[in-house]
């Protein structure tokens, strides 16, 4: 068993065992990507708990920046790789995988599904389409450079660059539902959440790029067993459902190949 696995294992323990008899505020930075999930599992955990979660969230690089700037957190949730611009603020030996998510295409409800299935297909269906919304590169979201980068693949970065629709940050669904963009590509545990707009369907696997989030805990967290109780949270069964509702898979899944 890897060193990380035993490391949940223990946090997991550790949430078993009453941690206070007052009732703590955890404070939490995470991922657009991942608020779905946390929003979806926070109630669970705050009536078992007792303790109360103070969600903050952007970008990974707006996380990053907030972090620089002085933001408290006790858990941080964002790409793994987005660990490595604030690793003097976390505790390294907490760092755990919790789940990954794909790419996904997005269209307006009521509007025809296009066929995004091959290589080719999205090809041809991001070359008709006469609006495309992403997350604009330049503001650190994970997807922005995939995307780009699959267009490059594609080799229509040319043809679609006039019609590209760029968000700062958030859904890129919600350009889609109210009309401002005909079609999206964004991660797809963002697309399923927004009404009004329907997932075409995942990048092909030979265009797909998934976004693993990770969770560690703060270097000075207000109440560290609340906060071993939320990561813990963060592995357990009632997660792992949410995940997969959100089109995303949990550490345990993905690390066994499923």
């Amino acid at each position: 068993m890897s060193v990380r696995w035993l490391a949940a294992a223990w946090l997991l323990s550790i949430a078993a065992v009453s941690h206070s008899a007052y009732a703590a505020d955890v404070s939490v930075l995470t991922a657009g990507a991942f608020r779905p999930v946390l929003l979806a599992l926070q109630p669970g955990f705050e009536r078992q708990t007792g303790d109360h979660l103070h969600i903050g969230f952007g970008t990974a690089g707006e996380l990053t920046r907030q972090i620089a700037g002085g933001a408290h957190f006790d858990v941080l949730i964002a790409p793994r790789e987005a660990l490595r611009a604030v690793a003097g603020e976390i505790q390294a030996a907490s760092v755990l995988d919790v789940a990954r998510v794909g790419i996904g295409v997005v269209v307006r409800q009521g509007a025809p599904v296009p066929d995004v299935s091959t290589p080719e297909a999205l090809r041809q269906t991001l070359l008709a389409a006469p609006s495309i919304a992403m997350i604009d590169p330049a503001s650190g979201g994970s997807s922005g450079p995939a995307v780009l980068a699959m267009f490059a693949t594609l080799g229509i970065a040319d043809a679609v660059k006039g019609r590209l629709v760029l968000k700062q940050g958030g859904a890129v669904a919600d350009l889609v539902a109210d009309g401002h963009a005909a079609i999206g590509v964004h991660q797809i545990s963002e697309i399923l959440p927004v009404p009004g707009v329907v997932l075409a369907g995942a990048l092909p696997e030979a265009l797909q790029t998934y976004t693993t989030y990770t969770v560690a805990l703060g270097a000075h967290p207000a109440d560290a067993p609340a906060a071993d109780a939320l990561v813990a949270a963060l592995h357990g069964p009632a997660v792992a459902a949410i995940l997969k509702g959100r089109g995303m898979q949990s550490a345990a899944d993905f690390s066994h190949g499923r």
